[in-house]
């Protein structure tokens, strides 16, 4: 007789595997993606992967049990970032078609989770993707000498960050 407890937690939300394997996948390449969107140097990307993991990694403490159970899952895939854990400096060949790709898994994602999840737990979801996209975008100036000065979010990222938040509430 099969356990309750032996079955995979996506069950529980009435998603098939890949469904749970989009939902799952899409906060990673979010962050990818945010963070490819201004080509910055090796030592501002892995700050914003940083940033990136950590909004991932604070998705566990979600009221919403969606996103926790998701953030717990991609947490243990891809490391915590309190254990010290970090995500290597991942830079797509291409970052608008990277950027555009990702786009188009959230708009599958959120028309998902309109079909499936509840109201709370589908802007949950939508609001965390858009606030790792956020932490990403602003972990480090790009630009400027040495570190110093440059902008904040450039516009490149600003339009990625936009463009997200838009696909999510179409």
């Amino acid at each position: 007789m099969l356990d309750v407890t032996d079955l995979p937690v996506f069950t529980e939300f009435g998603f098939t595997d890949s469904e749970w394997g989009l939902l799952v996948g899409l906060p990673q390449s979010v962050l990818t993606a945010a963070s490819a969107a201004e080509h910055d140097g090796t030592r501002r990307t892995l700050a914003e992967n940083a940033a990136g993991l950590e909004a991932i990694s604070e998705g566990r403490e979600s009221p919403s049990k969606l996103v926790s159970a998701v953030a717990a899952e991609l947490v243990t895939r891809v490391g915590d970032p309190e254990s010290g854990a970090e995500l290597p400096a991942i830079e797509p060949s291409d970052p608008a078609g990277y950027a555009t790709d990702v786009l188009g898994r959230a708009r599958a994602a959120a028309e998902l989770l309109t079909a499936k999840a509840s109201e709370g737990d589908t802007g949950a979801y939508k609001h965390w993707l858009v606030t790792i996209a956020e932490q990403v975008v602003t972990a480090a100036p790009s630009g400027g000498i040495l570190g110093i000065g440059g902008d904040v979010v450039t516009d490149t990222e600003r339009a990625f960050r936009d463009r997200l938040a838009t696909v999510l509430n179409d």
